[in-house]
């Protein structure tokens, strides 16, 4: 399954309540800062092409400063997802070969509707949030409203995610409402993973 959703949505408060009910979650955030970890090619790749100024005093990437770049500027973004992007692609591959079969995998990947990607999986499943309440879930993570917004707006839309979802999950009330979904969620994945397996 695919699991998307805009920044300040709540995608790892979901991603975890279902590790937590036995899923196999592949977080591509997770892997995006993996594939330019200190010493890697990809880390290498994007200060030469970005230069000194995204790098940290102690020689890895400065995340903030390379955000405020790309995220201001559609064509540096551009830039830095060739580089990073068949990296993520082919660790995701990798860690996805090594599943147990007859699981339930969860890709929990912030761009799956951007990349266009929604059809290559089973399902896809966004989470969504009002606006005022991601603004202020990202204030609380110290990223100030103009860069939280700034990197709304290179995300697809509530619609656009909206149009490529199978199942919706609603974050935009109280936990308990939230564990309430995700039970309902993991239902219809057990459901469909049954049939799936019975069809062979």
């Amino acid at each position: 399954m695919g699991l998307t959703g805009g920044i300040g949505s709540g995608k790892s408060a979901v991603s975890a309540r279902l590790a937590a009910r036995g899923a196999a979650v592949i977080d591509a955030d997770r892997i995006a800062r993996e594939v330019v970890a200190a010493g890697t090619l990809g880390l290498a790749a994007v200060l030469a092409e970005f230069g000194p100024d995204v790098a940290a005093p102690d020689g890895s990437l400065d995340r903030p400063a390379l955000g405020r770049v790309v995220f201001a500027d559609p064509a540096a973004r551009g830039r830095l997802e060739a580089i990073v992007h068949p990296l993520i692609r082919s660790e995701t591959q990798r860690r996805i070969a090594g599943l147990a079969p007859g699981g339930i995998a969860v890709h929990d990947i912030p761009l799956l509707v951007e990349t266009g990607a929604t059809g290559t999986y089973d399902l896809v499943l966004v989470v969504e949030a009002p606006c005022e309440l991601r603004l202020s879930r990202l204030a609380e993570r110290g990223l100030p409203r103009e860069e939280a917004l700034a990197r709304m707006a290179s995300q697809a839309s509530d619609e656009q995610r909206r149009a490529a979802a199978d199942l919706v999950i609603d974050n935009g009330g109280s936990l308990d409402d939230l564990d309430s979904r995700v039970a309902e969620v993991w239902g219809e994945l057990l459901t469909r993973r049954d049939a799936k397996v019975a069809a062979g």
